[in-house]
């Protein structure tokens, strides 16, 4: 298959700076879209990936997978899109299309494991896929998604990720009006999960171990914010939490959350603590409680997604920097100093003097 060499961001090793290198994008076939990147969030699992903490990681490793951009290019079949358009890629690029939860648009749980948008098998130029952190990416037009016109294209990007990976479950669990809702953690994925969760009419408290973040949350939309290390606080929502979800990924409690929780309530876990969060039975038993997981959603819920925060005017609440600024940016992500998405100018990667920073550690 022919291919074009364009820019991108990535690394080589796990304990090597990203910095600039070329990388192949396949043509467009009948079927895909080409788009250029105008925007792209940057993800916790971005650093996981390039730094290879989960022991998966193929190199070169170019990340991200929070893309906004405009189509340049269009297959000759492709019906949904027209070059010029405004266009998002989110976490995946391809499924199967043939088991069960691809049938059932539950492509992030594809049997066959979905082709993630970085670090995947490419089966077009038999590699592994590039992400965001480039000039263009081509991506089949089935796993395109539509901007709302409305929205702020670099604060809509974080949504590709942290809109979906928080959406999915309120919806999955049908948060609506006359439920009170927990978020645990006020980062990248909390932000978004307390705004989604007021745009569905719930009542919602935020639960964070940071007093400098009372007043955010409650400009974010919390109707109420309780300091979880205060036992006294953490008492008055004992058993009346219909849904709770916990976007912690340090270690913590989890049955001091599962607690708030009312008869037949649940808690889902966003969050990916690194070592297992032990639950007491009797956290569950007494009231019929369900503990549960989730990840993203599929395209057509992503699209929901998007249509529900154009609706509502919904974005993430970033922190615009330049392509070069991406090593710096990742250490500043490990100690949790950004409010609350960095997303990428990718304009700034055609500047060909650029060069990367460093951070010393």
């Amino acid at each position: 298959m022919k291919a074009k060499e364009v820019k991108a961001f990535g690394t080589e090793a796990a304990d090597a700076a990203l910095e600039q290198l070329n990388i192949q994008r396949r043509n467009p076939t009948p079927h895909d879209v080409e788009i250029e990147i105008l925007y792209c969030g940057v993800c916790h699992s971005d650093l996981h990936t390039a730094r290879n903490e989960w022991h998966s990681t193929v190199y070169p490793c170019v990340p991200g997978h929070e893309i906004v951009g405009r189509v340049t290019r269009v297959g000759s079949h492709v019906t949904k899109f027209k070059e010029g358009d405004l266009a998002a890629v989110g976490c995946m690029v391809d499924s199967c299309h043939e088991c069960d939860y691809c049938n059932e648009g539950l492509e992030q749980y594809c049997a066959e494991g979905n082709t993630g948008t970085y670090n995947s098998p490419d089966t077009h130029l038999g590699t592994h896929t590039f992400g965001g952190y480039s000039e263009s990416i081509v991506v089949n037009e089935g796993f395109v998604l539509r901007v709302p016109d409305n929205l702020d294209l670099a604060a809509t990007a974080p949504l590709l990720c942290a809109g979906i990976t928080t959406y999915s479950p309120l919806k999955k669990w049908n948060v609506g009006p006359g439920q009170k809702v927990g978020v645990v953690g006020l980062g990248g994925l909390g932000h978004m999960a307390v705004k989604i969760a007021k745009a569905m009419g719930a009542d919602v408290i935020v639960f964070t171990t940071s007093p400098s973040k009372v007043e955010d949350a409650k400009r974010l939309g919390a109707d109420d914010v309780v300091l979880s290390k205060d036992a006294d606080q953490m008492a008055r929502y004992a058993g009346k939490l219909h849904f709770v979800l916990d976007a912690v990924s340090a270690q913590h409690d989890i049955n001091a959350y599962l607690n708030l929780l009312r008869v037949d309530g649940s808690l889902v876990l966003v969050g990916a603590p690194e070592q297992p969060l032990p639950v007491a039975a009797f956290s569950l038993i007494p009231f019929r409680r369900s503990f549960a997981g989730s990840m993203i959603g599929g395209i057509a819920e992503t699209q929901e997604m998007l249509d529900f925060c154009g609706k509502h005017n919904i974005v993430s609440d970033i922190e615009m920097i330049d392509m070069q600024q991406i090593n710096e940016a990742y250490e500043r992500l490990l100690k949790g100093d950004v409010k609350y998405r960095f997303v990428i100018d990718m304009a700034s990667l055609k500047n060909k003097d650029a060069r990367p920073s460093h951070q010393e550690s």
